[in-house]
């Protein structure tokens, strides 16, 4: 035995392979000693496929002539072009509906989808990069502690919908949290590396900086709330915050309540101002006032400020908490006061989210959906990103869901 034919196992022989059909994409690997190629596809073997043997060639000898030869037979990976073909559309539109454009036809989607998926067609996004000079990636970012956000249902449901917008889409969306200057700092320094292609902002409080920062970038923003200062050239999306603080105050009144207070969110942020104004505006309307305590849209905000409420005014028979969290921590101060829901106070909320419908009482609240509005902010975000138009505002209504806390 010379140098180059050793026994199996006992170490690398460089003149023989293992070649093994099956589907899947070529992978080499170290097994025992033995240097194993399993091809994506070995239809011209024996046994595999319809290809006959060479003449005068019997299945042993065709099987020392691929172990001699270690090169696997590898089908071609997918194209554009073929996923073009089958598809029916031409090799731009395929391209297009492959980046998330959305000027195209939800057929045409959903041709171009199918066929990718058929094929098993993966972009190669590098050279996408190079091409585009895009990376594929947005982002969903929450200026608030981290706490907060896994606490806060409300963050989660919107991200969700945020998901949907683009799980059928060749673009990945990815999450941040920039409570703290240094997390915003850190986050601008990724984005101007060309990480993203645009970006999702939720939850900001005063002026933040951060969306002029990424606009100063070239990088396009929309926002999840109406902004306490309109950024020229960054459109939002909205619940009716007024009108829903609208619907709360009267639905209390209505109710025969009369000593009614709210409890708002943080003073930096128009989703609490709006709804707080809404409120009192109603009851300006009637003839009435309210009272007002601040809290941070937390459950343990809500209980504070209930419990401050029930020790100054303890004759107070209906509430409006401007989130579903408050409106939580509020049940809890009232059972601890000894007084019961809604008989001695009613109690209304604002989310709709998943916990309303679940307590006892089941606890009325202004509805807004959440799921939806991620989706929306997905897809026009999506829209500027592609052509650089800026979209309009948008205000989606609030709506008065009715259960036994009011």
């Amino acid at each position: 035995m010379n140098q180059h034919q050793r026994s199996p196992g006992s170490g690398f022989q460089p003149n023989r392979a293992l070649v093994l059909g099956g589907g899947g994409p070529a992978v080499a690997s170290w097994t025992a000693g033995w240097w194993v190629q399993i091809a994506a596809q070995a239809d011209s073997s024996p046994g595999c496929g319809t290809s006959p043997e060479p003449d005068g060639w019997s299945a042993f000898d065709w099987h020392h002539r691929r172990m001699a030869d270690p090169r696997p037979v590898v089908r071609s990976a997918p194209t554009l072009e073929s996923v073009a073909s089958v598809a029916g559309v031409s090799r731009a539109t395929a391209g297009r509906v492959l980046s998330g454009a959305s000027n195209v036809t939800e057929r045409t989607r959903e041709a171009v989808l199918r066929a990718a998926d058929e094929l098993g067609y993966v972009t190669n996004r590098a050279a996408r990069a190079l091409m585009t000079q895009r990376s594929g990636l947005i982002a969903f970012v929450v200026a608030e502690p981290e706490e907060r956000f896994f606490n806060d249902p409300h963050f989660s449901l919107a991200l969700r919908g945020a998901h949907a917008a683009v799980a059928k889409l060749d673009v990945q969306l990815v999450f941040s949290i920039v409570h703290l200057d240094a997390d915003r700092r850190k986050f601008e320094r990724f984005a101007r590396a060309g990480h993203l292609d645009g970006a999702i902002l939720a939850s900001l409080h005063g002026d933040h900086p951060l969306p002029r920062a990424l606009q100063a970038a070239g990088i396009p923003v929309i926002l999840m709330g109406r902004p306490l200062v309109p950024v020229a050239g960054v459109s939002y999306v909205s619940s009716d915050n007024v009108g829903g603080g609208r619907l709360a105050a009267a639905r209390l009144a209505d109710g025969g309540r009369t000593r009614l207070a709210t409890i708002t969110g943080p003073r930096d942020m128009t989703a609490a101002l709006d709804r707080e104004s809404g409120f009192l505006g109603e009851l300006a309307v009637r003839g009435r006032s309210g009272l007002v305590v601040e809290g941070d849209f937390s459950m343990e905000s809500g209980r504070a400020a209930m419990t401050e409420l029930l020790a100054t005014r303890p004759d107070i028979d209906g509430v409006f908490a401007a989130s579903d969290l408050m409106a939580l921590g509020a049940f809890q101060a009232i059972t601890d006061a000894g007084r019961s829901i809604p008989e001695d106070v009613a109690v209304v909320g604002f989310d709709d989210s998943p916990l309303a419908a679940t307590v006892r009482p089941g606890l009325t609240t202004i509805r807004q959906p959440v799921v939806d509005m991620g989706a929306t902010l997905a897809q026009r975000l999506l829209r500027t990103i592609e052509d650089g138009t800026v979209l309009d505002p948008v205000l989606i209504p609030a709506e008065l869901v009715a259960r036994e806390s009011a």
